[in-house]
């Protein structure tokens, strides 16, 4: 859990830079779709090299991009799916339980962890959950600044690697 939030926070971190530092760029190339789509390409490059050797997947680099690439991108579509429907709040709750229980079933599928399915998105769906709450409450009760973006994507993540990283090891108990 620990290994998971801190990796997943700087992953995250770089992630969020992309939102940080272009969101003005975005706004005329892509706009909010296509910056969320370039977070979700940085997201995944970075966590196959900072996730694997942190969570001991047991398989190779190129095993460990091929599940989470398939769970992320489960992740992020059912995330946006919610927040798109509803908008900032409901929206944001529903997309983090959608969003973290696609995630688990990715993961369950690969792992063969079906039995610890429902445990694992509650617990992911519950560390996930504080991580993004708190950085929206530090990024939107400041002045909304580049660092508060960047804080914004560092709680975010370790929060939501901390509930990867939980998932995980719930998932490879016998």
């Amino acid at each position: 859990m620990i290994r998971g939030g801190v990796g997943f926070a700087v992953v995250s971190t770089a992630a969020f830079a992309v939102w940080a530092f272009g969101e003005g760029w975005f706004a005329q190339l892509g706009g909010e779709a296509g910056m969320y789509a370039a977070c979700c390409v940085v997201f995944i490059l970075l966590s196959g090299l900072v996730l694997r050797p942190l969570l001991g997947w047991p398989g190779t680099l190129l095993q460990f991009y091929r599940f989470f690439f398939t769970a992320f991108l489960a992740y992020a579509t059912a995330w946006c799916a919610g927040w798109f429907s509803l908008g900032m709040g409901a929206g944001e709750w529903l997309g983090a339980l959608v969003g973290c229980t696609a995630f688990t079933a990715v993961m369950a599928a690969t792992l063969n962890g079906w039995r610890m399915l429902l445990p694992s998105a509650l617990v992911m769906f519950a560390f996930h959950s504080a991580g993004y709450f708190a950085g929206a409450h530090v990024c939107y009760s400041s002045l909304h600044s580049v660092g508060s973006e960047l804080a914004w994507g560092a709680l975010y993540g370790l929060g939501l690697g901390a509930g990867i990283g939980s998932a995980f090891a719930m998932m490879r108990q016998p």
